[in-house]
């Protein structure tokens, strides 16, 4: 995968909440309070689907933005 492709990777909410070993609710709760930003699919169910770009992923975790969120 080069380097752009991995950059425009989408990650489900639980894939990121695997990565940062928190529970897929935290994660939630991180992008409706504007923490973690998200794409909003169409709602198919019983909880909205998002999806989380694996370069704000990234940029969050070189800042310790999500530190100051827990």
């Amino acid at each position: 995968m080069s380097g752009q492709e991995q950059q425009s990777e989408l990650l489900t909410v639980a894939e990121v909440a695997e990565l940062l070993r928190v529970d897929p609710t935290t994660c939630r709760r991180w992008i409706k309070n504007g923490v973690l930003e998200a794409i909003s699919l169409p709602h198919r169910g019983l909880r909205q689907a998002y999806r989380i770009r694996r370069s704000t992923l990234d940029t969050l975790l070189t800042q310790g933005s999500l530190q100051a969120a827990s």
